[in-house]
């Protein structure tokens, strides 16, 4: 990481603002499921980013197609996880499972991306930096057990549970496999054709959801809020969200990249005070407290990942 680098473009604030940006995305998903069913909402979520992406990406294709179609392999694998996996298991689990059994389940983001890191590339942590995963982990896990040893013990798995740790998997899965996307490929066209698989992998399963293959038919009930809702995830988690996490990774490495996702609860803490009234108790400091607490030992001394 260049100590040069402008604030605005410092990968641990995009890093911070991909977690905000993720934390509305789960917070919306939740809320608008009644009126958006979740595959419409993963599809039209990517459609409106390809749009965005598309200008930006199109100027690079004729010179680096070669380098894009050497790399297929990856790129596939990338976009099928990143963009047709993972927000579509979140948006499947949140119809089924509380947004507490959400976000705790997400919080695991961090340990199995480690573990891949680790099983697949031989990455290990220090004992220092081991503990500041650990200290992470419990702060996010004191937020959403309110504090409470009784409501943590008392959670339970469900189908939705299922789909989330699905999504847990996937997620960690795409931010190690992201050191082997294609070198050279500009990082707007590398989006761009990671979305455009996702795009192409939720088609067939977004024309299952309007009853094209003979199913049950679920469309989307329109009005503002469902739409708002809509142009949201497209804009703010999907198309800013990539470019920040997949430069954070490219920039300080996997292990560092996927703490951040222990943020999400802190973020989720701040946007229930400020749009649903709940104001913050006492363990929502104390866990909030942790996980700066634990992410700044990781980030002291944890050295940068050779390949990410």
């Amino acid at each position: 990481m260049n100590p040069n680098t402008p604030l605005y473009r410092h990968p641990y604030l995009l890093l911070t603002l991909t977690a905000l940006f993720w934390s509305g995305n789960m917070v919306l998903g939740r809320g608008i499921r009644a009126d958006v069913p979740p595959i419409a909402l993963a599809f039209w979520r990517w459609v409106i980013a390809l749009a965005l992406i598309a200008p930006l990406a199109l100027p690079h294709l004729k010179e680096q197609w070669p380098l894009l179609k050497k790399g297929w392999k990856p790129v596939l694998l990338l976009g099928i996880l990143g963009v047709g996996c993972y927000n579509t298991f979140a948006y499947v689990a949140l119809q089924y499972t509380a947004a507490t059994n959400a976000v705790l389940l997400n919080s695991f983001i961090p340990i199995v991306t480690i573990a891949l890191s680790w099983l697949f590339l031989g990455k290990r942590l220090k004992p220092i930096e081991a503990v500041g995963v650990a200290i992470s982990f419990l702060g996010a896990t004191t937020i959403i057990a309110r504090g409470d040893l009784a409501v943590l013990l008392g959670l339970s798995l469900n189908l939705g549970d299922v789909w989330m740790l699905g999504a847990v998997l996937t997620w960690a899965i795409y931010t190690v496999g992201l050191q082997w996307r294609p070198a050279g490929v500009h990082p707007m066209l590398m989006l761009g054709a990671l979305t455009l698989v996702g795009v192409l992998t939720l088609a067939p399963i977004y024309a299952h959801e309007l009853g094209a293959f003979g199913g049950p038919a679920r469309h989307i009930n329109l009005h503002w809020g469902s739409l708002a809702g809509i142009a949201y995830v497209g804009v703010l988690p999907s198309f800013v969200g990539y470019i920040f996490y997949n430069r954070g990774v490219a920039e300080v490495g996997a292990n560092k990249a996927s703490l951040f996702i222990h943020l999400m609860p802190v973020f989720g803490t701040l946007l229930s005070a400020l749009f649903l009234g709940e104001l913050p108790h006492l363990y929502h400091f104390v866990g909030i407290g942790l996980i700066f607490s634990g992410i700044y030992l990781t980030m002291a001394r944890l050295p940068r990942l050779k390949g990410a």
